[in-house]
């Protein structure tokens, strides 16, 4: 007889254990299956951004800023070290451990709340059965009430750059480097690409970033892009736009990349390649035949505004559907499904989720861009901030870039809000909050800010809308 849960969720990434999480604080009994294996063998839950993204990534972004300024700052706030090397042997090894640690966090998080973390594979069958495959190839069946899926999402391989360890790369090889390339090649200039080309430029890479789009970061506000368009060009990042990859070969121990532009066919040889052009959702062997769960054309399960499927009592959160993948849209999915199921209030609301690109300056937005408001002819009003004007920006040393308010004209709605400069990601929070209870940007105006911080340029952006600013010069 199949052993029976509450509830059980397949995959134990941002999405699944969050999920499972939030189910046994609901007194739901409950399992978490995942197949996440590390590069020792062993299995580990968080899924990729725990294991292979937005920790581990942030760990060497944040070792590589401090060799950036160790060498360029230092001197300026009157601090003398001599010359500045690189031990990437350690560096590797905290980030190693900073990921290890959350990993088994989570572990504890589930005894805690009474889930059963099962290491393995777990496959829907119809009926709300799921097949078990356990580390050491045994298999047995679970029921349940309710089954989440939280399958993930996988990095998009090129048929023109398949991977190829150690020369041909995807996020996770990237992060994985035991030694700095001399000269790197990164195809994609999103937020993987932009991250991880920023960190091994800092350690010493020439970097070279292929884009097959005309524009840079077309997903954000345009004036936001050219602005870390700049600070990138300035950092020694060489962004190609317009430049499809049509080839990339192993040759010796170089890669030689063929690519096409406006100018005709172009090549590059690099030392590393890394592919970072997207990621798909994560289905394969997940759904038995009859489910009755469906998938759209791009490859991800198919939900409603609930996340429920076309199923009775299966569900899908995270990556494996529509929407940005981001782990906090996928946390933030994975608790309401749990509240859903136990009976209580579960809502998402998809107009405020953040999107953060954690390089120097950070770069960070919420809502409209003022291209899509524009689109839209809704009438609006602007106002930015350079952190120039930002007394705590200056005394950082770290005084580069803007926060812009974007709202209505006739009802002061907070459209979107858009920032680049330094804790952009933190920065970020006040204006999700802010549009989250439908407030305007005379409420931001009359919230007072603490002198001297940081979150004065949200505060002043605000004030500029109208043009009303204190620190700056209203144009």
């Amino acid at each position: 007889m199949a052993e029976a849960f509450d509830v059980i969720v397949i995959g134990g990434g941002p999405a699944g254990y969050p999920a499972a999480i939030r189910a046994g604080q609901n007194k739901l009994s409950v399992a978490c299956i995942d197949q996440w294996r590390n590069p020792d063998g062993g299995y580990a839950f968080g899924g990729t951004c725990l294991n292979a993204g937005c920790i581990p990534s942030k760990a060497l972004l944040e070792s590589s800023e401090l060799v950036h300024r160790a060498r360029e700052e230092f001197a300026l706030h009157g601090i003398k070290t001599g010359p500045v090397s690189v031990d990437l042997a350690q560096m590797q090894k905290r980030k190693s451990g900073i990921v290890k640690a959350s990993t088994q966090g989570i572990n504890a998080l589930f005894k805690a709340s009474g889930v059963t973390g099962l290491a393995g594979h777990g496959r829907l069958l119809p009926g709300r059965r799921v097949e078990f495959t356990g580390a050491d190839g045994s298999k047995r069946e679970l029921s349940a009430k309710h089954v989440i899926l939280a399958s993930g999402s996988v990095p998009v391989e090129l048929k023109a750059a398949p991977f190829k360890a150690p020369h041909i790369l995807d996020s996770w090889g990237a992060l994985e480097l035991d030694a700095v390339p001399k000269r790197l090649g990164v195809i994609g200039a999103g937020v993987i690409g932009l991250e991880l080309g920023s960190v091994w430029r800092r350690l010493g890479s020439e970097v070279t970033v292929l884009e097959a789009l005309p524009e840079f970061l077309a997903i954000a506000d345009q004036q936001l892009a050219k602005e870390a368009a700049r600070h990138f060009k300035k950092q020694g990042l060489d962004i190609r736009l317009g430049a499809r990859v049509s080839a990339a070969k192993v040759s010796g121990d170089v890669v030689e990349v063929t690519y096409e532009d406006a100018k005709g066919t172009q090549s590059l040889t690099v030392d590393r390649l890394i592919v970072a052009a997207g990621r798909r959702a994560f289905t394969a062997e997940l759904l038995a035949a009859g489910t009755g769960v469906e998938l759209d054309e791009r490859g991800c399960i198919k939900v409603d505004e609930h996340c429920r499927t076309g199923a009775e009592g299966v569900w899908a959160v995270g990556d494996c559907v529509r929407g940005p993948m981001l782990a906090h849209k996928s946390k933030e999915e994975g608790v309401m499904v749990a509240d859903l199921i136990a009976g209580r209030y579960g809502e998402v609301n998809y107009k405020t989720i953040p999107s953060v690109i954690y390089t120097a300056p950070e770069i960070a937005w919420v809502g409209l861009t003022e291209e899509q408001v524009k689109a839209s002819g809704r009438p609006y009003k602007v106002g930015v901030f350079p952190f120039l004007a930002s007394g705590r920006a200056r005394a950082m040393e770290q005084a580069q870039g803007f926060a812009k308010l974007i709202a209505a004209q006739d009802d002061d709605e907070i459209l979107g809000v858009h920032i680049i400069g330094p804790m952009a990601g933190e920065l970020i929070a006040e204006a999700v909050l802010a549009m989250e209870y439908c407030a305007s940007s005379e409420d931001l105006q009359r919230t007072i800010h603490a002198h001297p911080t940081l979150s004065e340029a949200v505060h002043e952006a605000a004030l500029a809308a109208d043009k009303r600013a204190i620190d700056s010069i209203n144009r």
